[in-house]
């Protein structure tokens, strides 16, 4: 799905902060960040680490809190909710693929993707999820029967199978070689593509910025660039 920049945003966010005390130390993860992202994009965040951009996608799916600063997210402020009302937005809104798999042992890819399903609104069924992933031939395999690119997929398939509006992947090919990176990434465009979902990349790996319909570079705590790449590539001519 192409962005509509005409649209207003769907995301919104506005003079984010984030400050962590140690001690009598307050270090400043996030400073003052401003980002809109429009419906249908995907994004790739670029910066070292400690720039702050593993935290700023923590508190877009409010598994962290801002000190500072609004998200607003198709207009609704999100950086005033309760927990309960955390957990509904995470539960029914988002999807979200780390760097581990973080996958049940002692289930297979298909029981994996329907702990997911089971609690959404309007799930697909997890041989779906999994069959847009390229993995309908292994739904009943446990994850030690799974290569890293083929666990990465199943948690990619968990993550979109409650179809999510907003798709946040943390270092999601943090772990694997380069050539089963691209099959992942090859793995989120096209999932991304066809349930329409918002995509953000985290990853300190510069060739994947060549995939995204925007890149954004951290540094310190702030966002010190946004461009947009006029024809972004496929994963398959990515290399690095």
């Amino acid at each position: 799905m192409k962005a509509d920049i005409g649209q207003p945003p769907l995301l919104s966010v506005r003079g984010l902060g984030k400050t962590y005390r140690v001690g009598e130390i307050e270090i400043h993860a996030l400073r003052g960040v401003d980002l809109q992202v429009a419906a249908g994009e995907l994004l790739v965040l670029l910066g070292p680490s400690g720039s702050g951009k593993t935290t700023f996608l923590n508190i877009l799916g409010t598994l962290d809190l801002p000190s500072s600063g609004r998200i607003l997210f198709r207009g609704r402020e999100l950086t005033d909710l309760d927990e309960r009302a955390r957990t509904h937005f995470r539960r029914h809104h988002l999807g979200f693929v780390f760097q581990f798999f973080n996958l049940m042992p002692s289930l297979t890819a298909r029981e994996n993707v329907a702990l997911v399903t089971e609690i959404a609104t309007r799930p697909m069924a997890p041989e779906e999820a999994l069959q847009m992933v390229g993995l309908g031939h292994r739904l009943d395999h446990f994850p030690a029967q799974l290569s890293g690119g083929e666990q990465q997929r199943v948690a990619i398939a968990r993550a979109i199978a409650k179809r999510p509006e907003l798709l946040l992947c943390d270092e999601p090919t943090g772990a694997l070689d380069s050539a089963t990176g691209i099959v992942v990434l090859e793995a989120l465009r096209q999932t991304s593509r066809e349930i329409g979902a918002t995509t953000l990349i985290v990853t300190h790996n510069a060739a994947i910025a060549a995939m995204a319909d925007r890149v954004v570079r951290f540094a310190d705590g702030r966002v010190v660039s946004v461009t947009r790449n006029p024809q972004p590539v496929e994963p398959a001519a990515l290399s690095w």
